[in-house]
């Protein structure tokens, strides 16, 4: 059997060209929205911080500074004398430092400004971040460094030039001990934040015992090179914090790489960490008070998602209790039943129990084994069982807890210290820390019983109070803490600032938030008295009919519907007075209804009731359907209510055979009108056929079948009860033959074994036996030992140890940056099983850079050439070190940056600031630009030209262009490309003009002005600027149209590397913010061709439908709108996509229509995008695509089969070891470096 579908793709349609335009019936006014403010604080009366597109990262991180009061407050002392005042950064010799201002100005806002959330803008405006960048999400660790190096930078010369060293830097000592001469080799490194572990760790103390604890022991194969003896020894490596800073930042390493599948991968494994934590034992020195080392959690940023993308929000400890918590009251209440509480806490708390066990042996003495036998017969369940996964094997606990505990030299016994009881400890468990299980620190009386934590949850705008048993449900999983901020608790707050936002804000800013808190509660008050008002749509009832189960009008829309606009402040027996006196002409009884526009027609849902309740009690929305009638009949038909019975329109399938008899049956479809309440078998009584079987479509997706043979018990069920909607499909036949549903196949993964060794190969240019060798290590061994171990197995020369160095091997074969001989393997991030060349030349020392430098953008691997070079080097000097090498002439070039996505990055403007300065490391590429950059203050700005091919004529009317199409054989099938039928006239190339230079300041109008001394080399006259058209220009194709001629380029945020493209323009136009440009383009009918590009302007002000799209498009040609297919055009891709609204569907009671939004999936509609136009009067096939498309895809699929080649053949090449048990993952977007742009104020 053959089926044949015919599917009614307008049929669901909504159209509105038709709707009245007057308040009163002659015509619908569009409601003028006042633009409204920003709403008030809500009841925590702290304010969030609005996301730019992607900035959660970055309000997660603004917001911890804000709270961490001592640096919002250093920053407040910084006054305009040394950073400079707003008004100047413009003139060209005042140095503004406007980062720190509009961190100042934003903490302010956070602090006074009486608004839900502030704004980001002008602060990442500082950064000298596009549009882009904000629209980009980045990790919040390497932001939190890139922040605080720009600080730095910004604060130079200022009396707080040391701010973040002050409060955030700290110093760790590694320390290798030979064992023979007993020699320390020492290693100081500085800190801003703790990076560590988070795999195959139970939580933050066990990733620190292992780093700043357990001993490292270097013997049997794996020895020590000990320079004081000479030769390889044994030896211990060791680690300690030496410099605590007042705020510890801990940065959890969440992401990691799985080798096997090649891919990222999120850790979302169980991670505790303490509310307080003392660092104690992890400590050098340990002679101090012990309130030195206890730090109190106050901030953990939390990151929702998986390693590709996600969100960002931050829990908050709200240190000055600024805002309104909530649950205070409840948090604050006396323990009621204490012994009670200390029973429960006992369980849930190690030290509370082992310390009781230890109180009733003798001497408070007992070995560790009878330890955890105690604790097994006393709860009833053992150590590991309970505790290990949250604590830690029980040895490590105890040695953990050295301020309680007292372990033996050789950890087999453990007593009690003095001083400890138990009755400190329990009052300890009754305070409002005992619901984490994982502290570990010592109380001390340390906590004050009488106040609560406050604790908020801030995610972006919004901010929630929340209780602090709450951070427990962040230990793990998708939704998972990433970042964890302490703050000392020695750290104490002056008594005036607590509750006082003003506290040490400088008065200009106290000045300039209260003038914008009175501008602000202005506005309010306007605001308010506009928004009251709401318009109303009275459909009238005389004027309507009931025809196919809904409601219809009997006239014309503008006889049926009036518009009347009403305060909704006033009560329902208002309206309906205000309706009688507008209506003069009506009799009888009054009944106003809520009714909705559905498929089917207009349907009556609820009669409104209580005339003594107002519009806004009666929940009225802005645009509400009201209909006005008799409450019982229309046009003397009584009307069922209600959405119990909302009519439904289905597709009703059915086989016909009249045409083509058995052997070609042909699916018919038709549309029909059923009450939702009514039963399904009615649907063969519709349709007039005495038995058959009910098959109902469940596939989910649109597109797909699914057919579902319906029981002959369900006949008697409901249309609502099956779940069936608006666009349904029901199929009738006579057999019962069901189709089975596809099932898709899932494939298996097979992994690789670990391995535990590293292969070095010879570059020394020096003859050997072997080319290449493994050598075993681990990821504590340290570089040097590899070195020696690939030298004496390669059996080359001794003299290569003194100059040689290892560098790895990426898969396409080039070597990178050589790693140093102190590193281990862990610290250098190398991989078991990856490569290493065995170089000849040393390694760069840590005062110098090993840099990669290329000509050009386009840079073909392996064609970089190397430099070495103190990190102390500007930016000219190494400038004309890498023109001498490359032996390149004149002094026309200058420096990029090469990012993550291997192209060309942001110049190096400043020429006299350091590489260090400009934050450049080993193993960067520096990419040898020609041409000279522009004056500080000016954009060089490459303009494109762009003439579309075969663009209509001023004077052709694009009804003659439909018109043409209808005849046969005529001269617009001659318009498109002979050859090529399939052309495209809209995706015309682009010719480049020249640069031009122009101020950041100007105006879009002096970009084009100049740009037009550059078209006397095109044979086209343009009359003025006015007559150009400008876009931006995105992998070599039109991007954002760029409208208002007057607005700055700055405004525009085009970022430096901007290329604009200008389109001639017969006219001048004047487009608004809501007028979208489309190029549409008439389809020929028997060629798969189309006639030539015509502009059209789409205004958007009623919204991105599908519909209205239709309409205007429509309206352009002159053709019934049901008459007409349309569809997108992606270039990329060689596809045309239909756009259609038949699937609208219908929210919940008193709510808007939900209406289908064409700037999001899978349109993604925008300016210059191409629309293809059917006539279906002349046209009824239903391809969009040409010849060309064709050919497109056939290019792209050899281009695709090619690289994939080229990668195979690559990885034989490089003797990849991973290539032949690795299968490729799901491609993912190139990653975007992040940078923050800083001025020079040396």
């Amino acid at each position: 059997v053959e089926f044949s579908f015919t599917m009614f793709g307008d049929l669901f349609e909504e159209d509105y060209s038709n709707v009245s335009n007057n308040q009163y019936g002659k015509g619908k006014k569009l409601k003028t929205k006042v633009l409204e403010p920003p709403a008030p604080r809500e009841f925590t009366n702290l304010s969030g911080i609005r996301n730019q597109g992607g900035t959660c990262y970055l309000n997660s991180l603004l917001q911890t500074l804000h709270f961490t009061p001592e640096f919002r407050e250093a920053l407040f002392s910084l006054g305009p004398e040394e950073l400079g005042l707003f008004e100047d950064k413009d003139k060209p010799d005042a140095k503004v430092r406007v980062i720190p201002l509009q961190l100042q100005r934003l903490f302010a806002q956070l602090l006074l400004l009486d608004q839900e959330a502030a704004s980001t803008a002008d602060l990442t405006d500082s950064f000298g971040w596009t549009s882009n960048e904000e629209m980009r999400q980045h990790d919040v660790q390497e932001l939190n460094r890139i922040l605080f190096s720009a600080l730095e930078t910004s604060l130079v010369g200022t009396s707080g030039h040391d701010l973040i060293n002050r409060l955030y830097h700290g110093t760790t000592v590694n320390q290798i001990i030979c064992k023979e001469c007993k020699n320390v080799s020492e290693k100081q490194e500085d800190f801003l934040d703790l990076t560590v572990a988070v795999k195959n760790v139970s939580g933050l103390e066990d990733a620190l015992w292992n780093m700043y604890v357990e001993e490292e022991v270097f013997d049997c194969d794996n020895l020590y090179h000990c320079g004081t003896c000479d030769r390889l020894v044994k030896a211990a490596k060791s680690a300690k914090l030496r410099k605590l800073p007042p705020f510890l930042t801990v940065s959890l390493l969440r992401f990691n790489f799985d080798f096997v599948k090649c891919e990222r991968y999120k850790e979302t494994s169980c991670y505790t960490f303490p509310l307080r934590i003392n660092l104690k034992p992890f400590c050098e020195q340990s002679e101090l008070d012990d309130l030195e080392y206890i730090y109190d959690l106050f901030s953990v940023i939390i990151h929702k998602g998986g390693c590709y993308g996600g969100h960002y929000h931050v829990y908050i400890k709200d240190v000055d209790h600024l805002g309104n918590w909530q649950f205070q009251e409840e948090n604050c209440k006396p323990d009621v039943n204490l012994k009670d509480l200390q029973n429960e806490g006992e369980i849930d708390d190690p030290l509370v129990i082992l310390k009781a066990i230890l109180l009733q042996e003798e001497n408070n003495l007992i070995t560790v084994d009878q330890l955890g036998q105690k604790l097994l017969k006393r709860i009833g369940i053992s150590w590991n069982k309970k505790y290990r996964k949250q604590h830690g094997p029980l040895r490590k606990f105890l040695q953990l807890h050295s301020q309680i505990f007292l372990l033996s030299s050789d950890e087999s016994t453990v007593s009690l210290l003095k001083n400890c009881s138990l009755q400190a400890e329990s009052d300890f468990q009754r305070n409002d820390q005992q619901i984490f299980k994982t502290l570990t620190s010592e109380t001390l009386g340390l906590n004050d019983s009488a106040s609560c934590p406050h604790w908020f949850d801030i995610n972006d705008s919004k901010v929630q109070p929340i209780k602090e048993k709450d951070i427990e449900q962040q230990f793990q999983g998708k939704e998972s803490a990433y970042m964890l901020f302490y703050r000392k608790s020695q750290l104490q707050r002056p008594p005036e600032a607590r509750a006082n936002p003003r506290y040490g804000v400088p008065c200009h800013l106290l000045n300039e938030m209260d003038a914008a808190n009175i501008e602000l509660q202005t506005k309010r008050a306007e605001c308010d008295s506009v928004n009251n008002h709401v318009e109303l749509h009275l459909h009238l009832g005389p004027q309507y009919h009931f025809f196919n189960g809904a409601l219809h009008p009997a006239a014309s829309q503008t006889e049926c519907v009036w518009d009347l606009t009403f305060d909704k402040r006033k009560t329902l027996g208002d309206l309906r007075q205000s309706v009688f006196q507008l209506l003069e002409f009506w009799e009888g009884d009054m009944v106003l209804s809520i009714a909705k526009l559905v498929p089917a027609g207009l349907h009556i849902y609820q009669t409104l009731e209580g005339d003594e309740l107002t519009l806004c009690e009666i929940e009225i929305a802005d645009g509400e359907d009201i209909f006005v009638w008799n409450g019982v009949e229309v046009g003397g038909v009584q009307i069922q209510t209600g959405i119990d019975c909302e009519p439904l329109l289905l597709n009703v399938l059915c086989l016909d055979t009249s045409s083509g008899g058995e052997k070609c049956q042909q699916v018919v479809e038709s549309p029909c009108v059923f009450p939702s309440n009514a039963e399904v078998g009615t649907v063969l009584a519709a349709l007039t056929a005495p038995t058959g079987v009910i098959f109902i479509n469940s596939a989910k997706c649109a597109g797909e079948a699914s057919w579902a043979t319906l029981p002959e018990e369900d006949m008697k069920k409901t249309f609502r009860e099956l779940g069936l909607k608006n666009g349904s499909s029901v199929l009738i036949q006579d057999s019962r033959n069901a189709d089975n549903s596809l099932l898709t196949k899932q494939g298996k993964w097979t992994g690789m074994n670990e391995m535990d060794w590293l292969q070095v190969k010879n570059f020394c240019q020096l003859e050997s036996e072997e080319k290449q060798v493994k050598i075993s290590a681990t990821v504590n061994t340290v570089v040097f030992d590899i070195r020696i171990k690939a030298i004496q197995k390669l059996k080359l020369m001794k003299e290569l140890v003194e100059n040689s160095c290892l560098r790895p091997i990426d898969r396409n074969g080039k070597l990178l940056c050589p790693v140093p001989d102190c590193y281990t393997l862990k610290e250098a991030e190398l991989k078991m099983g990856s490569s290493l060349g065995l170089c000849l030349g040393k390694a760069p020392t840590s005062s110098q850079l090993f840099l990669f430098f290329a000509m050009g953008s386009d840079v073909q691997p392996g064609t970089e050439m190397e430099l070495m070079v103190e990190e102390t080097t500007s930016v000219r000097d190494c400038l004309k070190i890498m023109l001498e090498k490359s032996g390149l002439p004149g002094d026309t070039w200058h420096l990029r940056k090469m990012d993550w996505c291997y192209e060309a990055g942001e110049p190096l403007y400043e020429e006299d600031a350091t590489l260090k300065e400009l934050m450049i490391s080993s193993g960067d590429t520096l990419l040898l630009i020609e041409g000279k950059l522009p004056p500080p203050g000016f954009l060089k700005v490459p303009i494109w030209w762009y003439q579309p091919q075969g663009r209509a004529r001023p004077c052709e009317s694009p009804r003659d262009q439909t018109s043409c199409a209808s005849a046969a054989g005529g001269t617009c099938r001659a318009a498109s490309t002979q050859g090529d039928p399939g052309n495209t006239p809209a995706e015309g190339p682009l010719l480049y003009l020249g640069d031009v230079e122009v101020t950041e300041d100007a105006a879009l109008v002096d970009l084009k002005s100049q740009a037009v001394a550059l078209l006397p080399f095109l044979e086209c006259s343009v009359l003025s600027p006015a007559f150009l058209r400008a876009w931006t220009v995105e992998s070599k194709r039109l991007g954002r149209l760029l409208r208002a001629n007057r607005q700055l380029l700055k405004e525009y945020k085009l970022g430096r590397r901007a290329e604009i493209c200008l389109e001639p323009l017969q006219k001048e136009e004047n487009l608004g913010p809501q007028d979208v440009l489309l190029r549409t383009q008439m389809r020929i009918p028997g060629e798969r061709a189309y006639a030539l590009a015509v502009d059209v302007v789409w205004d958007t002000a009623r919204g991105w439908s599908a519909g209205s799209l239709r309409q205007r498009v429509a309206d352009f040609y002159g053709l019934p709108v049901e008459k007409i297919e349309i569809a997108k055009y992606f270039p990329e891709k060689f596809e045309w996509l239909p756009i259609s609204s038949w699937s609208q569907q219908i929210a919940k009671r008193k709510k808007k229509k939900k209406q289908d939004n064409l700037q999001g999936a899978p349109y993604y509609l925008k300016d210059g995008d191409i629309i293809g136009v059917k006539n279906l009067l002349i046209d009824d096939d239903d391809d969009f695509s040409t010849i060309r498309d064709d050919a497109g895809k056939e290019k792209q699929k050899q281009l695709t089969l090619g690289k994939k080649k080229s990668r195979e053949a690559l990885h034989v090449q490089s003797g990849d070891i991973l290539s032949s048990a690795q299968t490729p993952g799901r491609p993912r977007g190139p990653e975007a470096s992040l940078s923050i742009h800083v001025g020079s104020f040396r």
